[in-house]
């Protein structure tokens, strides 16, 4: 019988071919191989998983790729086409046009942000090892294992400015409800005391709706205009254990995160005379940002003796 996991296994390594294969032709043989399930059984569960054909994932993620290369510089939009494996630049203007809905020239002429595309099996195995139910990085000798800080902040009585979801329980499904630009929003609003957060809320602050949300920390006697559609919120004093990982290249950020939800899965707070106390505060992340490295924070309590 073939399980689900089976079926991410496969994915997973097709997901892995691809990504190599980003700037060099590749065929359904080479993207299966090492599957040990035949080319049209292992593309049928890359789609089960991914909701997407092998091809037509390849085809985005060319196209998220070249989009990063060509906001880089002042690259020919043909050299970038064929760097990722397309013949033409009219082949390329169109795949660019469908799936970003602008054509390669006018997002090079305004710069304005793209949704690049995620795959979905990945949206789930955040969803996973942010709650510590998936494997842990594998590490061996040969690579380094970058460190990770750990601090305790105290946050005083504050009110925090935020915007809900439906449903959403991470960021990418936040995404696929609100949008991505409500971080840029959210940096709008004046005397803000903090840069805007992603925020997993305790199950008392979520009235009906997701556990993700974004909002912005604001003080307590804060009463400038709250924009339409999000809400007002009190949120109480307490103590944050914040975890901050090493800078990073900024295309490695789904490592970056993973090295930090790694070390916090397995921390025990214990050990500096806390305990978690999630139902205190919304656990937070901020943006990830190679020039910092990657942060989230988690509230705890001390122990009382």
């Amino acid at each position: 019988m073939i399980t689900s996991w089976d079926k991410m296994k496969v994915a997973d390594h097709m997901q892995q071919i691809i990504e190599a294969h980003l700037m060099e032709p590749v065929t359904l043989h080479i993207l299966t191989k090492g599957t040990g399930y035949s080319m049209y059984h292992a593309a049928k569960m890359f789609k089960e998983v991914t909701g997407e054909t092998p091809f037509a994932y390849l085809r985005k993620r060319r196209i998220s790729e070249a989009a990063c290369s060509l906001s880089a510089g002042d690259r020919r939009i043909i050299d970038v086409a064929l760097d990722f494996v397309f013949d033409s630049h009219e082949g390329f203007t169109r795949a660019f046009a469908r799936q970003f809905g602008m054509t390669p020239r006018g997002f090079m002429n305004n710069r304005p942000p793209l949704s690049l595309f995620f795959p979905p099996s990945m949206r789930s195995i955040f969803s996973l090892r942010q709650k510590g139910e998936y494997g842990m990085t594998k590490t061996n000798d040969s690579k380094k294992v970058q460190p990770i800080f750990v601090q305790i902040m105290e946050r005083p009585a504050r009110k925090l400015v935020l915007k809900r979801a439906p449903t959403a329980s991470h960021y990418f499904e936040y995404c696929d409800e609100v949008g991505c630009d409500i971080f840029e929003q959210l940096g709008a609003i004046q005397d803000a005391l903090h840069e805007p957060m992603g925020l997993w809320l305790p199950e008392a602050m979520r009235q009906g709706h997701g556990e993700y949300a974004q909002g912005v920390e604001v003080s307590e006697n804060w009463n400038g205009d709250v924009p339409e559609g999000y809400e007002l919120m009190d949120l109480p004093p307490c103590k944050l254990l914040i975890f901050q990982g090493e800078p990073f290249d900024e295309k490695e950020f789904e490592r970056a995160i993973e090295e930090v939800w790694d070390v916090m899965n397995r921390y025990n707070p214990e050990v500096i005379g806390y305990h978690w106390a999630d139902e205190d505060a919304p656990r937070f992340q901020l943006e990830p940002r190679g020039d910092r490295g990657y942060i989230e924070g988690r509230p705890v309590r001390p122990f009382v003796v």
